[in-house]
């Protein structure tokens, strides 16, 4: 997008450079990344950054209405409704494919979440591209012209809320074997905080503890959540001292109910030129005739789990809890990004906080997938290269 930029980076760019970013990554605690690291930023006009900016905005008009938690009250409804929950979500994340339409160039909203994203990881990522390619220097990931320490002290803010590091913790089910366990490692490190694993909390009244590296109870006071509800109803093997629907005297640096608030279970509600046709499989009056130009996908998964890509009626037909799916119209991605063999599709993800006291959320970096396949995602990229997991750049 940004054609001095790419022409430079894929001048510089060789395979021996893409062995060392990712073993820059891995030396921070010995460990590589399960999911694949892209070959190369997303350089981002301006004019495509403003479009995203747009979207993001009128996306959070609608969280901003007074009626958005009546109208949003069904979704807990389907699911656990945990007590003390906030005036807003604390994390939002909003994800656009970047797409064709008459022509021209378009983000589309594909999901949005309020629930936290590789917050920690892609800040570190930036500073590994730029180890790599130091003219990356020139360009910044972040929104709002903040720099990296800013970024630092915002997020800590957010998940801390000022309480001693000790009392905050980073929840999780079995940390260890998360795809996503790199953030976790550099959120410990940058922010202070502890991993805990959702079956070491112990419950005392309405007070959760954990136990630190001596063996001591320190008392939680905060929680950032990371846990998803879907993978956690599935493991009926894991013993908990706690349930998120018990009333706990803690804070929650991302209360659940956001997750299920804003989710897919709003799509249907955002019209625009940003957003795509969306029908939740309940409100269907009758099913298309060109169901190839479809995707049917469940509310709450996480990751791309139970999406149907190539939809048939039987399988609209066979969703028994029709109000827990969504009939998506298809988008035209658009392979933009240049690669030494042809061009990639990429979807951006950017990242907001919501501090407590403010009238509204506050853009602060992205995210950036990569796909040469008809989705993004890992199983529509196996065996291909110059796709996976990084991060967009801006002119300052």
């Amino acid at each position: 997008m940004i054609s001095k930029y790419r022409k430079l980076f894929n001048e510089q760019f060789t395979e021996e450079k893409y062995q060392h970013l990712k073993d820059d990554i891995a030396s921070d605690f010995d460990y590589e990344p399960t999911f694949r690291i892209g070959e190369t930023p997303f350089f981002i006009s301006n004019e495509l950054k403003e479009q995203l900016i747009e979207g993001c905005n009128e996306v959070v008009s609608l969280i901003q209405e007074d009626s958005f938690k009546s109208l949003t009250n069904k979704a807990l409804e389907l699911n656990n409704k945990v007590p003390t929950e906030d005036e807003h979500t604390t994390f939002l994340a909003v994800d656009f494919g970047i797409c064709e339409e008459n022509g021209a160039v378009v983000p589309k909203l594909i999901e949005v979440q309020g629930f936290p994203s590789l917050y920690n990881y892609q800040t570190n990522l930036y500073d590994k591209f730029i180890n790599q390619y130091p003219f990356l220097n020139e360009l910044t990931p972040f929104f709002n012209g903040i720099n990296s320490q800013e970024y630092l002290k915002i997020i800590d803010e957010v998940i801390c809320n000022h309480h001693t590091k000790e009392n905050v913790i980073l929840l999780e089910i079995e940390p260890e074997k998360q795809n996503t366990k790199i953030d976790f490692y550099y959120c410990k490190r940058d922010i202070g905080i502890p991993i805990v694993c959702v079956t070491e909390i112990i419950k005392k009244g309405r007070q959760l503890f954990y136990k630190n590296e001596n063996n001591e109870e320190i008392l939680v006071k905060r929680i950032y959540n990371r846990v998803i509800f879907d993978e956690l109803d599935l493991r009926t093997d894991l013993k908990l001292d706690f349930s998120f629907s018990d009333d706990l005297d803690v804070e929650w640096a991302g209360h659940p109910n956001w997750f299920f608030r804003i989710s897919k279970f709003i799509l249907p509600f955002l019209k625009g030129k940003y957003f795509i046709e969306t029908t939740l499989l309940s409100e269907l009056t009758e099913i298309p005739e060109d169901l190839e130009n479809y995707v049917l996908k469940p509310l709450f998964s996480f990751s791309g789990t139970g999406v149907i890509f190539h939809v048939k009626k039987e399988d609209i037909e066979a969703v028994v809890e029709k109000e827990l799916y969504i009939l998506q119209k298809k988008v035209n991605y658009i392979p933009i990004v240049q690669s030494p063999d042809g061009k990639v599709k990429a979807e951006v993800r950017v990242l907001c906080v919501w501090k407590k006291n403010d009238a509204a959320p506050t853009l602060l970096c992205n995210l950036v997938r990569l796909s040469r396949g008809e989705m993004i995602g890992v199983k529509f990229n196996k065996d291909k290269d110059w796709v996976g997991g990084t991060i967009g750049l801006f002119e300052r």
